[in-house]
């Protein structure tokens, strides 16, 4: 097995979020954050690329310090593993309203790899996955909510 096939073996899942800043506005607030999930080895940010969509629809790889503002980024520089391409770039402008920008964050859970390493051992293979969006789990309960005082449960 070569190298790099032995370090994925040994990586936990991976994952991406696309988080769109509306008019190109970003406080900043979530790095500190970020950057304490990489410090305490939850998660290991293999790229960081951030998008704009221009009012045209035209979609373009923004360079931190274009996208950053007053809020300092460089700690984010070089987090790049070549995962992304131009083609992930467009695709990422879809899901973007004209005249915002977004980070595309793929980045690695290493809190599950020991799991997930111990599942390959044993034969075990992934055959779905998926994530429940916040909004769909506040919705589930207030529905049960609702149907407990309907019933007078």
């Amino acid at each position: 097995m070569s190298e790099n096939f032995a370090e994925l073996d040994e990586m936990g899942p991976v994952d991406y979020l696309i988080l769109e800043f509306p008019g190109n506005k970003m406080t900043g607030e979530g790095f500190p954050i970020l950057l304490d999930l990489v410090n305490r080895g939850i998660i290991r940010i293999l790229d960081l690329v951030f998008v704009r969509k221009d009012s045209d629809g035209s979609v373009t790889a923004a360079e931190l310090r274009d996208i950053g503002g007053d809020i300092d980024l460089s700690v984010f520089e070089g987090a790049s593993s070549g995962l992304l391409d131009q083609e992930d770039i467009n695709e990422a402008g879809t899901a973007l309203e004209p005249g915002n920008s977004a980070g595309v964050i793929v980045y690695e859970n290493v809190w599950a790899a020991p799991f997930a390493q111990a599942m390959r051992r044993s034969g075990a293979r992934l055959v779905a996955n998926g994530r429940i969006p916040v909004q769909a789990l506040l919705a589930s309960l207030e529905a049960a909510e609702a149907a407990d005082t309907q019933t007078g449960s």
